[in-house]
């Protein structure tokens, strides 16, 4: 039997992808891939392999044989601060050879630490394996190892797997990732998972990340790391694998405005020392007797990655023992620190200001955050501060904010134009302009009072009707603006189309009965004649910005079809 495996795994061999933090194009880590399955006899896909295995009681010892192969490939890549994944069976833990500490011997072997491995479980399986998936988190986080939760979604665990287990990250099944950039729905319960597993303090990967759209999409819902032919394929050449991916690195200078995110100032941000994991407990009690005031210490790894943190309290009832302090003392006790972790909501640094307090509201209970940059340890913002921030923040955003609707006002929707200007030959956008039609003869005839209530009206109407992911603001007055990326003008018309005759139906009910039944009121014009305006109606020119477009003619085209949409029957006037 052990002669038959040991051909089989000669046969094999193992091809590297890499997993990259989404906001530097650095290499956080690579997976490891079984290739040449198809070399071994009467076996096709990889799930042959481990069902052979599994089936003839030999799938512990096979995986063994793996993790060595693959560590001993992975030892080969020169690039410093490198995590391997590695995917288990999760039925391992049911089998009878299944014993504990054997990785350890293995990473020894090729002088490595345990936290270069991160353990993939995936929820995808049968029922033995999905039974199995919450007891083989257990094992391995009880033995101090990184785990990851693969094709997360797809499983029947779900929500569910995700509040009780305690992973480390979780990696977003293809199957949400792919089109996301123009599936709202993708995008909608993506980001609610992202925001889930960061309030848990768990970090995200988006895998089987094929364009550039999608890697824009998932950086900017929060992804932590990308995964995915967009960065590069699964390569059995060691030395193609690189430690910084220049290209994706092009992408998001490219994509960089000043204005994306709001930055973190730095004089919000703390810097508390942190303590290596691999530190005693007697080094913990001594953090404590040197800094005070400090009720946590921050954890980091040997490449300052960070880890979590150390609460006093926890460590209490022993530092205040009799004879608490001498046992921490006495290198014979081995007293792991790393058992007294707990996970903490952190952000990164590059999600700014508007991310951070976000995350920060979803656990009001949190005395504060803390700053990662590409994962490292950076900081931390305490509750004050927060709440600094967060005053300072809203005062800035009502600034720019219509005092009426509380919509976004002129200063965003420059910032959507010019974006969508510059960014054409990436993604189509559509801007609407609306216009009210004989507003200044209602204003006046009725008074202001029932002129905002016009307004509010309209504004209530664009938020319900168009997707949440829609751009709706203010430019003053009776004029509105929306912008609206990735979507087909026959669908921006349609839904357009809906608005504007609703609006034209719910107006009537702001005139007095004998108006509404006349169809019209008296007024003066512009110039002081008598004459009859019709009721309140709404148009709207729309613009297609795509790769066709050109910068200088939108200012002009826009002109020409607001005062061209107030002749039309249907008085939408749409460019493309």
């Amino acid at each position: 039997m052990k002669i038959k495996w040991l051909s089989i795994v000669e046969k094999l061999d193992y091809a590297f992808q890499p997993i990259i933090h989404s906001h530097s194009g650095k290499i956080f880590a690579v997976e490891a891939l079984i290739r040449n399955v198809e070399k071994i006899p009467n076996l096709e896909q990889i799930h042959d392999l481990f069902d052979l295995a599994y089936k003839e009681d030999y799938l512990y010892q096979l995986d063994l044989l793996l993790r060595d192969k693959a560590i001993e490939k992975f030892a080969q890549i020169d690039i410093e601060n490198l995590q391997l994944f590695y995917n288990l069976d999760n039925r391992i833990i049911h089998t009878k050879n299944y014993s504990k500490g054997n990785t350890k011997k293995i990473l020894s072997k090729y002088n490595f630490d345990k936290n270069v491995i991160c353990y993939e479980l995936s929820e995808r399986g049968t029922l033995i394996e999905q039974n199995a998936l919450v007891e083989m988190i257990k094992t391995y986080k009880n033995s101090d190892y990184c785990i990851a939760i693969d094709d997360f979604g797809v499983g029947v665990s779900g929500l569910k797997l995700l509040y009780f287990s305690q992973a480390n990250i979780i990696k977003i099944d293809r199957f949400f990732i792919d089109s996301i950039d123009s599936d709202s729905k993708k995008r909608l319960f993506c980001s609610s998972i992202i925001n889930m597993a960061h309030i848990m303090g768990m970090k995200v990967v988006a895998e089987g990340v094929e364009t550039l759209n999608e890697f824009y999409t998932c950086k900017n819902i929060g992804a932590d790391f990308i995964q995915g032919y967009f960065v590069q394929k699964p390569t059995i050449k060691v030395q193609e694998l690189k430690h910084i991916y220049k290209d994706i690195v092009k992408n998001l200078i490219n994509e960089k405005r000043a204005d994306d995110a709001t930055p973190i100032e730095q004089e919000f941000i703390q810097d508390i020392i942190p303590l290596n994991i691999k530190s005693s407990l007697h080094s913990l009690f001594l953090y404590f007797k040197d800094y005070r005031h400090n009720n946590f210490v921050p954890i980091v790894d040997d490449y300052d990655n960070f880890m979590g943190v150390i609460y006093e309290v926890d460590i209490k009832q022993i530092s205040y023992s009799q004879y608490g302090l001498s046992l921490a003392q006495n290198k014979s006790y081995n007293s792991k620190i790393s058992k007294y972790v707990k996970p903490v909501i952190s952000v990164e640094s590059s999600w700014g200001i508007d991310k951070a307090l976000e995350i920060f509201n979803h656990d009001p209970n949190s005395s504060g955050i803390f700053i990662t940059k590409a994962n490292k340890y950076a900081g931390f913002i305490d509750l004050r501060s927060l709440l600094q921030l967060s005053h300072k923040r809203n005062l800035e955003i009502a600034e720019n904010q219509n005092p009426l609707t509380r919509l976004p006002g002129n200063k965003q929707i420059e910032l959507f134009i010019y974006k969508s200007l510059k960014n054409r030959e990436k993604y189509t956008s559509h801007i609407l302009y609306f216009d009210f039609d004989n507003f200044k003869p209602f204003n006046d005839h009725y008074g202001f009072r029932q002129g905002d209530r016009a307004i509010l009206l309209f504004s209530e109407l664009l938020q319900k009707k168009y997707p949440n992911d829609s751009f709706v603001a203010h430019i003053g007055g009776d004029d509105f603006f929306i912008g609206i990326k990735n979507s087909y003008i026959e669908k921006v018309y349609d839904i357009t189309n809906e608005a504007l005759c609703e609006f034209k139906e719910s107006a009537k009910n702001l005139y007095k009965e004998e108006d509404k039944q006349n169809g019209y009121i008296e007024g003066k014009d512009r110039f002081g004649e008598e004459r009859v305006f019709k009721l309140l109606s709404c148009s709207c020119a729309i613009i297609e910005i795509s790769s066709n477009s050109k910068k200088s003619n939108f200012d002009h085209t826009l002109n020409i079809m607001k005062k061209y949409s107030k002749d039309l029957e249907v008085p939408i006037c749409a460019s493309f």
